[in-house]
């Protein structure tokens, strides 16, 4: 008898739904199906795959309430990010639907003396996709749209906690056109992440926590597959004394509590110029205590839930661990009363890289506020992390920002801003950030391998 899996909403605690999970045989049997799917697929013209697209984009516009309400219940966003996510996904499939047939076409690179060599683009094969639940759309689509594009069949496993939008995403696949054996969801938690890794496959795309993506390297160690693994981040942002403290301040809260915190690109740790860090904090404090934290179906909440359960003790401890060295408790420390994994925006100064809040994932509505003395005390700080994800610098000063940022080990950097993704520009990480690298035409492209053609003509 196959397992259920029990959804609940983490705003509440009620359920939502159940369903019935995949097993290793259902796992295999969608396997050898998106096999036998994948060379009739990758025959499929571009231009009727583009059109797929195009109808799957529509169908997200027409739905685009049903499927933002189904997002906050399962996952605790706010109704209105949830909406945001929906929206801001429309310029991410207009990039691919533009960009797709360019990033693969192939490439003459020589020709002459009887000889003519060329670069084509071919598609890995099955992709096995094991997505993640705070930007299910985002993430999921960065995944599926250019491997469908460039001829692959996938196995997608939507995260557990976002199950329902992932088969919401499927359907709407489905519905456009894309056949059933090339795309299939696969419904469970880790136990069907580990029978999918077993199967014959191409390439695994993740995105997820760092332990997780250790135990997928360590499965398909030796097999001389595509392995791509987005992880997590411990995103720094430095505040030269130039910047105007209210403009950083306001961007920066933002940058660290959307979402509640869940994000690998939310800022996370915050170094400022002593001779503005006063004036920054109080700006940030200010600007904390306008977020509206309580029920995702509220239009004003800014605040929703802690989508995992498990998350609430990683920031107890954290906050635990902050107080007992030393910091200081600016505001919040504490889940908040009622129903549902709620806590409450939580800041932090006098705090040093002794703390775990300053060197490990929050993933929460947590940050803590350093105070540096110059650039250079600012520079060595935000490089002293195994992660690379992103880092920003907030300054008037181009050239200084510039001149850090390059210094700075990250995979996507930031001038007067943070926690933006671009899908003109590849996102990828640096250390236990991961390997590998989403969006841009690099993104498109990961999903094929390159085919080197030497033609010789006769006589």
């Amino acid at each position: 008898m196959s397992k259920i899996l029990h959804i609940a909403n983490p705003a509440t605690g009620l359920p939502i739904a159940e369903l019935p999970c995949d097993d290793a045989a259902s796992v295999a049997a969608k396997a050898a199906a998106a096999l036998a799917a994948q060379p009739a697929w990758a025959r499929v013209p571009i231009a009727d795959k583009l059109g797929m697209i195009q109808r799957f984009r529509a169908g997200i516009v027409a739905e685009l309430e049903a499927l933002a309400l189904t997002l906050t219940q399962e996952v605790g966003k706010p109704i209105a990010q949830s909406r945001n996510e929906l929206n801001g996904l429309l310029p991410r499939l207009d990039y691919f639907l533009e960009q797709a047939e360019g990033a693969v076409r192939d490439e003459h690179v020589f020709d002459g003396g009887g000889m003519h060599e060329q670069i084509s683009h071919v598609p890995l094969g099955v992709i096995a996709n094991i997505s993640a639940w705070n930007y299910p759309y985002f993430v999921g689509c960065n995944v599926l749209v250019p491997a469908l594009l460039t001829g692959n069949t996938v196995l997608y496993k939507p995260s557990e906690y976002a199950t329902l939008t992932g088969r919401h995403i499927t359907r709407l696949l489905h519905a456009a056109g894309v056949p059933a054996d090339v795309l299939q969801c696969l419904v469970g938690a880790g136990e069907v992440g580990a029978a999918l890794l077993e199967q014959r496959i191409d390439g695994v795309f993740f995105t997820g926590s760092h332990a997780t993506g250790q135990r997928i390297a360590a499965a398909v160690a030796g097999r001389m597959i595509k392995l791509q693994l987005e992880l997590g981040g411990k995103d720094p942002s430095y505040v030269r004394a130039d910047a105007d403290p209210k403009t950083a301040a306001e961007s920066l809260a933002d940058g660290a509590m959307y979402n509640a915190g869940q994000s690998c690109c939310s800022v996370e740790r915050i170094y400022v110029h002593e001779a503005i860090h006063d004036a920054f904090v109080e700006q940030f404090l200010a600007t904390v205590a306008r977020f509206k934290a309580g029920d995702p179906l509220d239009d004003a909440t800014y605040i929703g839930a802690i989508t995992r359960a498990p998350q609430l003790d990683v920031l107890d401890a954290q906050v635990a661990d902050a107080k007992t060295k030393g910091a200081t408790l600016r505001c919040g420390g504490h889940r908040l009363p009622g129903p549902g994994q709620h806590y409450a925006p939580t800041v932090f100064t006098d705090v040093n890289h002794t703390m775990a809040l300053m060197r490990e994932e929050s993933f929460g509505p947590l940050i803590g506020i350093q105070k540096v003395s110059d650039d250079d005390e600012a520079l060595r700080l935000m490089n002293d992390t195994r992660y690379g994800l992103t880092a920003g610098i907030y300054t008037r000063d181009e050239t200084a920002a510039r001149t850090l940022l390059a210094q700075v080990n990250a995979g996507s950097v930031y001038w007067n801003c943070c926690d933006r993704v671009s899908p003109r520009l590849p996102w990828s990480g640096v250390g236990d950030s991961g390997v590998g690298l989403t969006l841009s035409s690099y993104g498109i492209q990961a999903f094929t391998r390159p085919k080197a053609w030497h033609l010789r003509s006769p006589g």
